[in-house]
């Protein structure tokens, strides 16, 4: 049987084929190349960026223009872009195309203030019109699909995610990912899976369902009470990459803790030089800690380190001490 007979792909972005239907999301300082990479090899079926500010594009930010740095392995690749100016959008999002993405998304879930206070982000949900206007820009001039990820609405009171979705189809965008919280609500309260659901019901193109998603079981919960095409996974997926191939960090054994915890310090260091990968890398071995016993006098000790090699050595140290007790 050939290969491709066995390979169908769960949903198309406008042509592109995708693989899968659980994705990590988008998050800045976490959806760097060497996580997303560790994330494809588990399973996620895509590569998002961390969200990348039009004006750092225009002004060839070198530092912030790295979150586009990727590996070939990680296609379907999207960059995520944030802006609120429409004619600096075009501008910046043509020579992101340059670079190579397989999709271009819009940033209209950010609810940081100083994002969303300026009309980007989230603050886009307050102008629906003016989404509109930027993605059908978007999709006249680019040659890449453009995809969306928004929020249910500013507040309570504004609970547009019916009229946005609708605009966003209309306009010509090819998927809308959502996050079933409001920008006010932050990450706070319960995500709003009924509301996803609506918004699959009411839109011809695919809806990737984005919200509270901590374990394997609330993937086929969220995939059967809203009919989403996908799910995406944000803060979940931190410390637990094995989510995407089906595992929870409970059933994650000790030894293969350790084992990532040095393949992602490698990764890290090779992608930003030893001592800021080392620094960097602190955030997510916190995650890989979580819950084992004895990580919280480690986490201690790697805080301090500025090398790979202190890293590992207080790392081996711990497995000696630990390594029959977890």
């Amino acid at each position: 049987m050939k290969l491709e007979t066995v390979l169908k792909p769960n949903l198309y972005i406008r042509d592109i084929p995708i693989y899968g239907d659980v994705i990590l999301a988008p998050m800045a300082n976490y959806s760097d190349m060497p996580y997303r990479a560790i994330c494809r090899e588990y399973g996620s079926a895509m590569s998002y960026t961390e969200f990348v500010a039009v004006e750092a594009i225009k002004y060839k930010i070198a530092k912030v223009l790295k979150r586009f740095v990727y590996d070939p392995q990680e296609r379907p690749i999207v960059f995520q872009l944030f802006g609120h100016e429409i004619d600096l959008f075009l501008e910046s999002a043509l020579v992101a195309q340059e670079i190579g993405p397989d999709i271009i998304d819009i940033n209209m879930g950010c609810s940081a203030k100083k994002v969303a206070r300026r009309g980007a982000g989230a603050g886009l949900l307050k102008d629906p019109q003016k989404i509109g206007r930027l993605v059908n820009t978007l999709v006249m001039h680019l040659d890449v699909p453009v995809t969306c990820k928004i929020r249910l609405g500013w507040d309570e009171e504004s609970l547009n995610y019916l009229e946005v979705a609708k605009i966003i189809e209309d306009n010509g965008a090819s998927a809308i990912a959502v996050h079933g919280r409001t920008k006010v609500q932050g990450y706070k309260g319960k995500a709003n899976w009924h509301a996803i659901a609506e918004i699959k019901q009411a839109v011809n193109i695919p809806v990737i369902g984005n919200g509270d998603v901590v374990t394997v079981e609330d993937i086929d919960s969220m995939k059967n009470q809203t009919n989403c095409d996908a799910v995406m996974i944000g803060r979940a997926a931190i410390g637990n990459p094995w989510i995407f191939a089906g595992k929870n960090i409970t059933d994650v054994t000790f030894h293969d803790r350790v084992q990532l915890i040095y393949s992602h310090l490698d990764k890290m260091t090779d992608f930003y030089g030893e001592e800021r990968g080392v620094i960097l890398f602190r955030k997510h071995v916190v995650k890989y800690l979580h819950g084992l016993i004895g990580g919280a006098k480690l986490r201690a000790k790697l805080m301090r380190c500025t090398t790979s090699a202190e890293f590992v050595h207080e790392v081996v140290g711990y497995v000696e001490a630990y390594s029959c007790d977890c």
